[in-house]
């Protein structure tokens, strides 16, 4: 028999069921593999041999498969677990290629981020030194947008979207009153600003905010801050700001109240850039002030979806089939711009290697020389990430997604 596996991995997005429901769509309707499987928690769920038959959850025929595309975060769960070295360890490789072939395996799809592609690109390289026959495929997520080669990464639009639409909001709220303050808006974006960026888009013909941006791309520096700050409030009486939870000054150091903890593959955990920027405020400039966290809110808000994310991702997770079918592997789907208006696009696929471990940053052509805004490249560019809403299902007045029960 010829059966795969797909697994989801690192932190959710709107769009990475998208792309999980093209995988199971495209191997519903192929006449090449007999069975679809899903591995519960990533990586780890095939470690623990923690699969479910994802053919007899989902028909081709039902709504299932429509549903799955518009419900937010991971169905299969996730994790965020770094397989060691194959030459420090090849146990777990051992392991997970047992399993594979007590499945009957013929291809394994990996939804994820940069770190998911470092597992994609370790296990290709382990199944062509022991020489088996399985197509090893990253389909790419991530909302921070920071993936190598990829023109944009599914997830990314729909958090754009939701950036730009709180930043909007929150610029209507602060309006209505005729009293000096700031407000800093802290979004996530540890290494790169593409997030951040995108409130830029909240802008239109009656509203200028954010009135300041700043991006890990370029130095902090707490003097031009505040000096900053000064101006914009000699210019209107509301000053907006969005800030990357990422930022550092110019010795390297995060701009955050608390100290950055790092996870399993050593990336700074942070908090509190927004609180510290608030006090700062409160201090040199003595105005109202507050500060606000998005946090994880920008990660699942269905309902703040764009349509081009949820459709490219979908069609992402279709075109993953249709090369492990031609036997590609050891390769990440990628998302190539043909032309920005009319907004055209195509897919096609890299060696793993060339974005596993690497980070693609919001180009300083596209960030104002004094480090507090983005240019129009940038707008051009991400405009069209965020354009049209999918059609929800609703119940006792809230979305109706796909159940998790097996998460629970």
């Amino acid at each position: 028999m010829r059966n795969c596996l797909v697994a989801q991995s690192g932190g959710p997005t709107v769009a990475i069921n998208a792309s999980l429901a093209g995988v199971i769509d495209g191997v519903l309707k192929s006449n090449y593999f007999d069975n679809i499987y899903g591995s519960v928690n990533g990586i780890q769920g095939v470690l623990h041999e923690n699969l479910i038959d994802l053919q007899r959850t989902f028909n081709k025929s039902d709504r299932s498969i429509e549903r799955l595309k518009v419900s937010p975060s991971m169905y299969l769960g996730s994790c965020r677990y770094k397989l060691n070295s194959l030459e420090s360890d090849s146990s777990e490789y051992e392991k997970i290629f047992s399993i594979f072939l007590k499945h009957e395996i013929k291809a394994f799809f990996y939804i994820g981020g940069n770190d998911s592609m470092d597992t994609v690109a370790k296990l290709s390289n382990y199944a062509k030194l022991k020489g088996y026959d399985i197509s090893i495929l990253g389909i790419p997520k991530t909302i921070d947008n920071d993936l190598c080669v990829t023109d944009h990464t599914p997830g990314y639009g729909s958090a754009a979207k939701y950036v730009a639409t709180s930043l909007l909001e929150i610029a209507h709220d602060t309006y209505i009153y005729d009293t000096q303050s700031v407000t800093i808006v802290e979004i996530m974006g540890r290494d790169a600003g593409w997030l951040t960026a995108a409130s830029a888009l909240a802008r239109n013909e009656y509203s200028h905010a954010p009135h300041l941006i700043y991006l890990p791309e370029t130095v902090f520096d707490v003097n031009s801050f505040i000096n900053d700050v000064k101006i914009q409030l000699t210019k209107q009486q509301n000053v907006i700001i969005a800030v990357s939870e990422g930022i550092k000054t110019a010795d390297g150091k995060y701009v955050s109240a608390q100290s950055a903890k790092t996870d399993i593959f050593g990336h700074a955990q942070l908090s509190g850039t927004g609180k510290y920027l608030e006090m700062l405020v409160n201090d040199q400039i003595g105005c109202k002030v507050r500060s606000i966290e998005l946090n994880v809110l920008q990660r699942s808000a269905m309902h703040c979806a764009s349509l081009t994310d949820l459709n490219e991702s979908f069609a992402l997770g279709v075109t993953a089939v249709q090369l492990a079918e031609q036997e590609v592997t050891n390769a990440m789907l990628v998302i190539k711009r043909v032309s920005d208006y009319p907004y055209q696009y195509k897919i096609s696929c890299t060696d793993v290697a060339d974005v596993a471990n690497d980070t693609k940053y919001v180009p300083s052509e596209w960030i104002h020389a004094d480090g507090n805004d983005v240019l129009q490249d940038f707008i051009t560019y991400a405009k069209p990430l965020i354009c049209g809403e999918p059609m929800l299902e609703y119940k006792d007045g809230l979305p109706y997604y796909l159940p998790i029960r097996h998460l629970l």
